[in-house]
């Protein structure tokens, strides 16, 4: 069955106190000099293009001049933030060439186009308003996938880095066909995004909300699916939701996966990949045990959505233990250690019944032995 696409917007959820000690004790909450507010104080707007003259939803921001100077500087030193950890030194270097607004995202996204004069290389990264949901996405990201992302918070305004790769719906379109793709590779990685996703419950990943990398290798290229957009991170009441495999868009390399990749052999690219996920889990484990505590106590979701992803998920791992959970958090913890056998890391709430449940199974294995 396929995911229908959602038209209703999410929810907002603010950034709670917990939350912000986190962030401030792993240096990712730090003093802004331009607030997510501050960019809307446009004067004019016009629809940014692309190359075929088509619009691309997104609106090019005209500021007042002295306000703008003011503005554009503060972006610089953010940006200097996020790629070099505050080295003034390349500041002369550089210059904001537009302000992008995005008014159909869930965060109204504003897109910085960073140019260095030197050589006219350009780079972006956004400015976007603070939600909590989205911010346990980006740690998760940083502490269980294979990917870094830079990141900083500062009261309810998030800065995020540009992440670079082909659009997932740009590579469906322009690259499944060309010569010169190993399919087998991309298939292999597709497997192990999809697996990615689950083991976190981050949904939503329709084509474009991810990028595909391609390294050059002596022997053909390989291939590495990027999240970019972590705004559904454990907020949605449907399993489906967070396998990739079940969006429309991303049917063709679905297709391409059951074409190349048996079942036995996909089931090994998962096993390898939450192998790689525990490793990881297992190298930050009180910084993770400080963001479970945090994401437990708070709400990023609504009952009804809470409610209907406890459903789903008791039922597909025959765990009663969901029915237990009273937030996104707990679910998205208990998930975690069942998928990664890593019983001591389920929500400290839900341990006592993991422990009576050992030790029941242990009781009955002892009087009836197979």
């Amino acid at each position: 069955m396929i995911v229908k696409n959602l038209q209703q917007k999410k929810k907002f959820y603010p950034v709670s106190g917990r939350l912000r000690n986190y962030l401030s004790q792993y240096k990712r909450e730090i003093s802004l000099p331009v607030q997510y507010e501050n960019l809307l104080q446009s004067v004019d707007s016009y629809p940014l293009m692309n190359d075929k003259n088509e619009d691309t939803l997104w609106q090019t921001m005209v500021y007042d001049q002295h306000y703008g100077k003011e503005i554009f500087e503060g972006l610089k030193q953010i940006y200097v933030l996020l790629r070099s950890g505050g080295d003034q030194k390349i500041m002369d270097n550089l210059y904001v060439d537009r302000v992008d607004y995005c008014t159909f995202g869930n965060t109204k996204p504003f897109r910085i186009r960073i140019v260095n004069h030197y050589n006219d290389n350009h780079d972006y990264f956004y400015v976007k308003k603070a939600d909590a949901s989205r911010i346990y996405g980006l740690e998760l990201e940083q502490l269980l996938s294979p990917n870094e992302i830079n990141f900083h918070v500062d009261q309810d305004t998030l800065v995020e880095e540009h992440i670079i790769g082909v659009p997932g719906d740009d590579f469906i379109e322009n690259y499944l066909e060309r010569e010169d793709l190993n399919e087998v590779r991309l298939a292999k990685e597709f497997i192990k995004f999809n697996e990615r996703c689950f083991v976190r419950l981050l949904g939503d990943m329709r084509a474009y909300n991810y990028v595909v990398e391609m390294t050059p290798d002596f022997e053909h290229n390989q291939y590495r699916v990027r999240a970019i957009d972590f705004d559904q991170q454990s907020y949605e009441g449907r399993k489906s939701f967070y396998l990739p495999q079940f969006f429309k868009n991303n049917l063709p390399v679905v297709n391409l996966c059951s074409r190349l990749i048996n079942l036995e052999t996909s089931h090994q690219y998962q096993r390898e990949e939450r192998t790689l996920i525990k490793r990881r889990f297992n190298v930050a484990p009180t910084r993770i045990n400080r963001l479970r505590e945090s994401m437990c106590e708070d709400r990023i979701s609504s009952d009804d959505q809470l409610s209907s992803l406890k459903s789903d998920l008791e039922k597909f791992h025959q765990d009663d233990r969901f029915s237990q959970c009273r937030t996104m958090g707990e679910i998205t913890f208990l998930n975690i250690a069942i998928l990664l056998d890593l019983k001591n890391e389920a929500p400290v709430r839900l341990l006592q019944s993991w422990i009576w449940k050992d030790i029941f199974f242990s009781v009955i294995s002892l009087s009836f032995p197979l």
